[in-house]
């Protein structure tokens, strides 16, 4: 998959990176890819498509629309899917279908995962551009509120639509399993993996994004527990206005001076 070069979404993709309210920081990355098969895409798919004697075009099971699984986030009636009504067909698509979603994964994640193992029922095919666009925006707005609304929303839709004109897209989005998951980690409140897919255009637009607890990922980071953290937070701005060893007694911090000296023997080794 090749990335394609766009500017206004690489600029959404910072301002989405930079929303953080509360103990809440948002993370997100919009790119779009090319359909068009060259060079190693091109010789993968053609082994992958000769397997079992299988053909390009043979459908894969796919799971359940996430909208039936959040059926708040939809405005549309339970059952309800675009044009298909509903139907069987709702959960299969074709097998090079699922090689373009796998192989964006691994293009958007390179080089820390590869995704060429996926299964089919790890992606879903959601209902709608309407229902996608009200889930991504109460997900945003359950962390960021009106700073979402009011600085990013109406960029970010603007940018999607001239990139790859929702409208005529089919949408896809990955929901694995927590072992698969790149965003398994601890303190991660949502995320979501979205792809939309125009025939027309030979091209896909990704769209990933996480919601994480700030003070989950500084103790994962640093190997210790929250109230460690706090409690390094606290040494850190007493030593930086001014305060001693002799000035840091447990009735400042609720603990002890012992617990102090062995956070500070932690961080010297």
């Amino acid at each position: 998959m090749k990335l394609l070069e766009n500017p206004k979404l690489e600029a959404i993709s910072e301002a989405l990176s930079s929303l953080a309210v509360g103990d809440c920081k948002i993370f997100g990355k919009i790119e779009s890819y090319s359909c068009k098969m060259a060079g190693q895409d091109k010789r993968l798919f053609k082994m992958l498509s000769s397997e079992n004697g299988q053909s390009p075009d043979d459908l894969q099971a796919l799971s359940p629309s996430q909208s039936q699984l959040a059926p708040s986030h939809s405005p549309l009636k339970m059952g309800q899917y675009g044009a298909d009504g509903g139907s069987p067909l709702s959960y299969t698509c074709s097998r090079k279908m699922i090689f373009y979603l796998k192989s964006t994964l691994t293009a958007a994640f390179h080089p820390d995962y590869d995704f060429s193992d996926t299964k089919s029922d790890e992606f879903s095919r959601e209902p709608s551009f309407q229902w996608t666009m009200s889930s991504v925006d109460s997900n945003m707005f359950s962390v960021a509120g009106e700073l979402y609304g009011s600085q990013i929303r109406s960029q970010l839709w603007m940018a999607i639509s001239e990139e790859i004109l929702p409208q005529e897209c089919e949408i896809y989005s990955y929901n694995p399993d927590l072992e698969s998951d790149p965003y398994g980690e601890q303190g991660i409140l949502w995320s979501f993996n979205y792809f939309f897919y125009n025939k027309k255009l030979k091209r896909i637009l990704f769209f990933t994004c996480r919601a994480a607890s700030k003070s989950s990922l500084v103790a994962m980071d640093s190997g210790l527990g929250s109230d460690m953290v706090d409690v390094l937070d606290s040494f850190s701005e007493d030593e930086e206005y001014g305060y001693t060893d002799d000035d840091y007694t447990a009735h400042n911090t609720g603990h002890s001076r012992s617990v102090v000296h062995r956070i500070r023997e932690t961080r010297v080794l």
